[in-house]
């Protein structure tokens, strides 16, 4: 599994995979950089009002995005000139190639949440922040997105194996992410929208006592439950693929 991964990781070095793990955090700073903050209450923390605002753009229209364009980045040199035959060829079972292409996925949501918490942390200090930092809530948002992320990688990974044009899974993905700007305000789809998951689970707006700001009942049941129907889904599909 790790030779697998290290060979992975290998072929996406020589891509783009640094320019688009930066465009999230990137555009999140920008938005942060803009905002009025003012429109907020006087009382309320000025790292949190900045979270909200920051939100609204990354979680609920890039986070799904980026995670489309890596999974299919991630899958774009196996399509190429019988890559899969090359790759499968190999002794290593489908499996395990399919479970790395996904460990590679979720590290690299990973990172992107990271450097989006850097982003939210410099814009703070550019503009002298005296409130306390909500360490609480800023690290429930960050990870939150993260879980969330899961079954949502597992999906576009399946698409982007089951496609062999680069642009059919982005067009999918932005095709069902669009609609999450009004699944979300749906208290009966919003919570069941993969594509409005990461949304829902770094919205701060809550009750912050939950875990990730949702009841652990919607978290088990929907994150959960969506992960494993795409993870098996996924594998399972992978396992029959005709290469």
């Amino acid at each position: 599994m790790l030779a697998l991964l290290q060979s992975e990781w290998f072929k996406l070095r020589k891509s783009k995979v640094v320019f688009i793990v930066l465009v999230g955090p990137l555009v999140g700073f920008l938005i942060g950089l803009t905002s009025d903050i003012d429109m907020f209450p006087k009382e309320a923390n000025q790292w949190t009002s900045t979270l909200m605002v920051m939100n609204l753009t990354y979680a609920l229209l890039f986070l799904p995005l980026i995670t489309g364009v890596l999974a299919s980045v991630i899958c774009w040199y196996e399509h190429q000139a019988g890559g899969w035959k090359q790759l499968l060829g190999l002794p290593v079972t489908r499996g395990r190639v399919f479970v790395s292409k996904y460990v590679l996925l979720i590290l690299l949501i990973v990172v992107i949440q990271f450097l989006y918490l850097g982003s939210i942390v410099a814009i703070g200090f550019m503009f002298n922040y005296t409130d306390p930092f909500p360490m609480e809530i800023v690290w429930k948002s960050i990870l939150g997105g993260w879980i969330a992320s899961l079954p949502l990688a597992a999906l576009q990974l399946w698409m982007s194996m089951m496609f062999r044009s680069f642009a059919a899974p982005l067009a999918v993905n932005v095709i069902f992410t669009l609609p999450a700007i009004l699944a979300i305000n749906s208290e009966r789809f919003g919570p069941y929208y993969p594509w409005a998951q990461p949304f829902s689970m770094m919205y701060i707006g809550g009750d912050t006592s939950d875990v990730f700001f949702i009841p652990w009942e919607q978290l088990l049941t929907v994150v959960g439950g969506g992960f494993l129907l795409f993870f098996i889904g996924g594998y399972l599909y992978f396992q029959r693929k005709s290469v």
